[in-house]
């Protein structure tokens, strides 16, 4: 039965990771497509905007140009989330844990690919009030997932919740 679970929670990684990170890769393609070269675009005026941008560094613009670095770093951390993975029990508990899990690989690999592929990750949503750096759908994911992640392990789970893990 354990070999069944972990066949479907590798099938239901799969979908949802392929799915989410195809959206970013999407939003990244029309950026590309509408903004490269192009003046902003204000969704909200002094709020929110469009604006391509070619980072080459990771959060925040830190460690720019190491490629070689970020891509290991990342696959390491995919690596680690895909063991959380195939190791999270079947239970309905765990349920917002994997969902966390595919968040946050799907944004990594969304990254990625990016890094392979054009050795920079493409961002444009620029929120300009607290003028916040250029991002991009993939960083919301990992964003997201990591504060929700973090929430859920201080104040949801328990210590016990993740005996699986040994």
């Amino acid at each position: 039965m354990r070999k069944k679970q972990r066949i479907l929670s590798f099938f239901q990684l799969f979908i949802a990771v392929t799915l989410l990170t195809g959206f970013d890769q999407l939003t990244k393609f029309l950026a590309v497509k509408n903004l490269k070269n192009k003046a902003d675009i204000p969704l909200i005026p002094d709020v929110l905007y469009f604006q391509y941008l070619e980072n080459r560094g990771a959060a925040f613009g830190i460690f720019q140009d190491q490629k070689i670095f970020l891509v290991v770093l990342t696959s390491l951390i995919l690596v680690g989330v895909c063991y959380v993975l195939w190791k999270i029990p079947a239970d309905k508990k765990y349920i917002f844990l994997k969902l966390l899990c595919f968040l946050i690989t799907a944004g990594g690999i969304g990254n990625l690919i990016d890094r392979i592929r054009l050795d920079y990750v493409i961002d444009f949503i620029y929120f300009a009030p607290i003028d916040f750096p250029v991002f991009n759908v993939a960083d919301i994911y990992v964003s997201v997932g990591m504060v929700l992640l973090f929430i859920v392990v201080l104040f949801y789970y328990k210590d016990e919740d993740f005996n699986f893990l040994k």
